[in-house]
């Protein structure tokens, strides 16, 4: 399985010639969900959810399907007839030769003020990978490698820290990064990979790396 960072959130995932994209928002690259069988989409906001994006590649591949929760799909499904579907926690299904379960329901408290909108995870092939999307969301199964949402407006640090430790992966990549700074980034690589009790990793946009 070949995984690439794009910016912030959004990671694609290729495999047996198929590709699978996560979270393709506007902090992301404009062809960040190009290519793609299968797209899925954690939630609304839009750093997560670019309704451009998201039309350019299912105009792109007429095969191409989306994934997602009622309040994204209600955005773009009128368009692409068939081709979206709704998910919520618990769901299981295949996506671009991808075995998904769904975990999570909302998304981490911003403030008390603020209502919470819904939110969901992916995680992918039995374990192998699982994304949170804006959650701090621990799914009831063992997991390889972790998507780390490692810096927002919801979170600190410590947030993380314990969050690697509570889904013990083999290995946390870094995603939710577009705010982080230069000069922060080996802060939060030092604690999170002193103190998470996992290999702590972090690919620049478009890198990729084989797992």
């Amino acid at each position: 399985m070949k995984l690439t960072k794009m910016s912030h959130s959004c990671v694609r995932l290729e495999k047996d010639g198929q590709t699978l994209v996560l979270d393709p928002g506007a902090f992301s690259e404009e062809d960040a969900a190009l290519g793609a069988d299968a797209i899925l989409v954690t939630h609304e906001h839009l750093d997560h959810f670019s309704e451009e994006r998201l039309r350019t590649a299912l105009d792109a591949n007429p095969a191409a399907e989306i994934w997602t929760l009622k309040s994204v799909a209600e955005k773009i499904s009128t368009a692409f007839p068939g081709r979206v579907h709704t998910v919520g926690h618990g769901d299981t299904f295949t996506a671009a030769g991808f075995d998904v379960q769904v975990h999570g329901e909302l998304h981490a408290v911003i403030h008390p003020d603020i209502p919470r909108i819904t939110n969901v995870g992916y995680l992918l092939d039995g374990g192998r990978i699982f994304h949170p999307g804006d959650a701090l969301t621990v799914p009831d199964h063992a997991v390889e490698t972790l998507m780390l949402p490692v810096m927002a407006p919801w979170s600190k640090i410590s947030e993380v820290i314990d969050y690697v430790r509570e889904v013990k992966p083999q290995r946390a990549y870094d995603i939710h990064d577009a705010l982080l700074t230069d000069l922060a980034r080996p802060v939060y690589d030092n604690q999170i990979g002193a103190l998470g009790g996992a290999e702590h990793l972090r690919l620049q946009p478009r890198e990729s790396t084989a797992l």
